[in-house]
């Protein structure tokens, strides 16, 4: 396993892209810049959700943070596999007991081993420090929240039979482009398991993040991958900083457009043969 960097490019129209409960379901913003926000757990859940959709019934592709799942319920499978009786938030003293429950949860669980785990609960399977890691998505611009007053003609109760129409609030952003950035940390993916072919389902699912993820939040068709730009590195140190690669990458609105509505209204730049002159290859994967 190489190292990686990749930047993944997403935008949102009329949707709400990650709302904030803190803030009555507000689109998250930096209250500093105006700058939408949404968070890498937002975007993990729907690597997490591609995955259990199109693998889910596959082995070693289970999901742990699943809906409804009952971790403990899942941490004692691995001690039964084991065959070690769990003691209360205690790993097993013998650390070849202890190691092969966490590499049991790798095995496993898709997720585990490609973002870490703590799994330290009272029947205690261990911590697992992923490899891969996703930053928070920052809009490219400020972006503009729109509220919508909203009714419902139901009632919950027939006493209320009589009374007008619940009202509610939806907030939407009319258009924002988004930029996160990631890193594959190949020497944690030869202790958690994660693969080539790991790592090619996880080029997949961003690039199909938003494509069975419709909700009244966010219709079909309002959220889109636009770009993974995937640098390889070719090795496990690295031939370039990280930041220097993302940094070598611009996207700026045309000049001639003044309010941008989509995605072709902005440009995206990087000199490759200025990147791949340091030996580190350029990807594509959108």
């Amino acid at each position: 396993m190489n190292r990686y960097d990749f930047i993944f490019l997403f935008d949102v129209k009329d949707a709400n892209p990650n709302g904030d409960p803190d803030a009555g379901n507000l689109p998250r913003v930096d209250p500093d810049t105006g700058h939408g926000l949404v968070t890498d757990v937002c975007l993990k859940r729907k690597v997490r959700n591609y995955v259990a959709l199109t693998r889910g019934s596959q082995e070693r592709h289970e999901i742990y943070f699943a809906e409804k799942a009952v971790l403990n319920s899942v941490h004692q499978r691995a001690y039964e596999h084991v065959g070690e009786k769990s003691v209360p938030k205690k790993l097993p003293k013998d650390a070849a007991k202890a190691k092969a429950l966490t590499d049991f949860m790798c095995h496993n669980f898709y997720d585990i081993r490609t973002f870490g785990a703590v799994m330290s609960t009272e029947v205690n399977c261990g911590q697992v420090r992923g490899p891969v890691q996703l930053s928070f998505a920052r809009s490219v611009e400020p972006i503009v929240m729109h509220e919508h007053a909203i009714t419902r003609s139901s009632v919950t109760n027939e006493k209320d039979i009589e009374k007008e129409r619940t009202m509610g609030r939806e907030f939407t952003v009319p258009y924002g482009l988004y930029r996160a950035h990631g890193f594959v940390n190949p020497f944690l993916a030869e202790q958690t398991g994660f693969g080539e072919e790991d790592l090619e389902l996880l080029w997949e699912a961003l690039a199909n993040a938003f494509q069975f993820d419709q909700s009244a939040a966010r219709p079909a068709g309002s959220m889109a991958a636009r770009k993974l730009i995937v640098f390889d590195h070719g090795n496990q140190l690295g031939k370039a900083p990280s930041h220097q690669l993302l940094e070598a990458v611009e996207v700026k609105r045309d000049k001639d457009v003044e309010i941008p509505r989509s995605f072709g209204h902005y440009g995206v730049t990087y000199d490759r043969a200025e990147i791949e002159a340091k030996g580190v290859r350029v990807l594509e994967k959108i």
